[in-house]
């Protein structure tokens, strides 16, 4: 089986960001029934988006950490650094979807010029580098996951992983952004 994945890098990339996106896309587009889902407390659908920030800015830090220690030649650090990077994205991604699928959308609090020129156009960046940056990560993780480390440096995994780290940092920067104008600012 690991050798059939290791041949298959781009289709197993291909499957798993398109299952991933299906389940977002069918949240957002009300496809899964709430009626599935267990209902949380008013109180703990409340500390999501709060959580969802925490999760946010920590998976900012576990890039970077992980950026350095391949920098500096860690390999071990850095497989972990990334490993928690991808569990903290899973993590605020089965909170987001679970809260959204119980409770929709947030509306924007503040001003609607505000919202048709700042939140608007900074939420749609973020939720294209959020979907862009899918199949890179996990085109970036199977590689890493079917070979020994010693054979990813003949293979795209840094200049894959590079633009996925990249666009994630980006979004999840840009996601702390959208917390903010959502909860704080207005």
């Amino acid at each position: 089986m690991r050798e059939w994945a290791r041949e298959n890098v781009p289709f197993l990339t291909a499957v798993a960001s398109a299952v991933s996106l299906a389940l977002v896309f069918g949240a957002v587009g009300g496809v899964v029934p709430s009626s599935l889902l267990p209902r949380a407390s008013d109180a703990t659908l409340a500390a999501i988006p709060h959580l969802n920030a925490a999760i946010s800015a920590t998976a900012i830090a576990t890039i970077l950490l992980g950026w350095r220690a391949i920098a500096r030649g860690n390999v071990r650090r850095h497989r972990t650094f990334m490993l928690a990077s991808f569990a903290l994205f899973s993590a605020f991604l089965a909170g987001y979807l679970y809260r959204l699928v119980l409770v929709g959308t947030t509306d924007f609090p503040g001003p609607e010029t505000v919202y048709t020129y700042l939140y608007l156009p900074f939420l749609a960046i973020h939720v294209l580098f959020a979907i862009v940056c899918i199949p890179f990560v996990f085109y970036a993780l199977i590689l890493a996951a079917t070979r020994p480390y010693e054979e990813l440096y003949h293979t795209r995994h840094a200049q894959v992983g590079f633009v996925g780290a990249v666009l994630w940092l980006v979004s999840f920067a840009m996601g702390v952004g959208v917390y903010l104008l959502l909860y704080h600012l207005f």
